[in-house]
């Protein structure tokens, strides 16, 4: 019979729907004991012993040796000579890639990045004032793969929003360095790179050593290693999510070749055996030309073996009764991406209200997402896209209240927040307003 991917076909007719739906969808995030013991361990050292602990890691994990963490950066003119080796194809994609994404992260910023006031009746000015963090770490996994488009859409929108630094760490086993990689670190406007990796990466850029300096906020994927220290220096440095494995929800009301949505499964079963794919459709035929195409196809593919692994563990083909189940399921999902693949998906976008991204019509690849139509494609995943969104430009910045009260102005808010003040027992707080009441001393000159 040869290597087969049969995702489990589901019907919400049958009986036995829910359980099988819900076990179909459990996935734990739970770290390993064993691994949480480690990223401690690696935590605490790299504090306590800074560099030394970072090249001591970098030996034994990625066979990288240096005499110091400075051999292990990576200067500006080697992104730049990454970005010119090149070839003329792969680089006009990767920096017309990086225009289009940064075209986004322009517009979003317009829209939702920028400070306000405005004034009561009485001249009390509130607002709120919006600034850049100053320093981010990227951390781009290496390894048994490369992602330079993880270095575009985790540092375009940090310079967008006005960051003066961005440090990437990237893990480079054996020392070979991915020169796409470095190249898009160049587009992307990267200020400095180290050639770390793992846990002691995340503590370096949390903490900071005599070499790698300490950021304000980590963002990124990575290994469970580096999830479980992501979680750990919260609160020290800001991070942008714990990421699961990727998703892609498909709603299909029949109308897109089969090929093109048993592709589209494909594309994020490849990813890693926990990858989930899912197709909700009305169509019993459907469903089964898309099987048919799925068959047919994964001979085909250079990763097939994970693939299958990935569709017959946790993938799901599910018969529904109309589009507007399917779109109800789907917002009980609360996919990472969310593919609608019908003749007139704006009649369905209304009814769909959580999903990291959405992607509408036969022609909206997910793959394209991933790479070049603008928006992020770092998303919230294991149905966190229920009270998370993407990464953007506002995960760069942070907001500032204005306050600015009048004379006028003192006289109505004191009178309310002395009330409030002395019913919470906080008699400062109380006496503070009520100073600024009426008749207020005359104010001194400065200095």
């Amino acid at each position: 019979m040869g290597l087969q991917a049969k995702p489990l076909q589901l019907s919400t007719l049958d009986a036995g729907f829910e359980a099988a739906f819900a076990a179909r969808l459990h996935w734990s995030a739970d770290t390993d004991a064993a691994i949480e013991q480690r990223v401690a361990d690696i935590l605490q050292d790299v504090q306590q012993r800074g560099d030394a602990a970072v090249l001591d890691y970098t030996q034994r994990f990625d066979g990288l040796s240096a005499a110091s963490v400075a051999q292990l950066e990576i200067t500006q003119t080697d992104l730049q000579a990454a970005l010119d080796s090149l070839p003329a194809a792969q680089r006009q994609a990767l920096q017309a890639a990086a225009v289009r994404v940064r075209k986004y992260h322009e517009a979003q910023k317009k829209a939702s990045g920028e400070s306000w006031s405005y004034r009561d009746e009485d001249g009390t000015l509130l607002g709120q004032k919006v600034t850049p963090l100053d320093r981010v770490g990227i951390y781009v996994p290496g390894g048994k793969a490369a992602y330079p488009s993880s270095v575009l859409m985790n540092a375009i929108p940090a310079h967008v929003a006005g960051v003066q630094e961005i440090i990437m760490v990237v893990p480079t086993p054996q020392g070979v360095r991915n020169p796409l990689v470095l190249a898009a670190a160049c587009v992307a406007g990267v200020s400095r790179a180290f050639t770390v990796g793992g846990a002691q990466a995340v503590a370096a850029l949390a903490y900071g050593t005599a070499t790698v300096p300490r950021v304000d906020k980590i963002t990124g994927p990575g290994n469970a290693y580096v999830a479980s220290a992501k979680k750990r220096v919260f609160g020290t440095v800001g991070i942008d999510m714990i990421a699961g494995p990727s998703e892609i929800l498909v709603l299909a009301d029949g109308s897109t070749p089969a090929e093109w949505v048993a592709m589209d499964l494909f594309s994020q079963a490849e990813h890693d055996e926990l990858a989930q794919s899912i197709l909700l459709c009305p169509d019993a035929d459907y469903i089964a030309q898309v099987q048919a195409a799925i068959d047919r196809l994964l001979p085909e593919m250079p990763r097939r073996e994970i693939i299958a692994k990935s569709l017959n563990d946790r993938g799901a083909l599910i018969l529904t009764r109309n589009m507007e189940e399917s779109c109800a399921i789907s917002n009980r999902i609360a996919p990472e991406h969310l593919e609608v693949s019908s003749r007139d998906p704006h009649r369905w976008e209304p009814l769909l209200r959580h999903a990291g991204a959405i992607f509408m019509g036969a022609f909206t690849s997910e793959s394209l997402g991933d790479y070049c139509a603008g928006p992020n494609h770092v998303l919230p995943t294991s149905g966190t896209a229920r009270f998370s969104s993407p990464l953007g430009v506002y995960d760069f910045q942070k907001r500032s209240s204005l306050i600015e009260v009048s004379e006028a102005g003192a006289q109505t808010l004191g009178r309310i927040a002395a009330e409030l003040a002395y019913g919470e027992g906080l008699q400062a707080h109380a006496r503070a307003a009520e100073l600024r009441l009426n008749p207020v001393p005359p104010m001194r000159d400065p200095q």
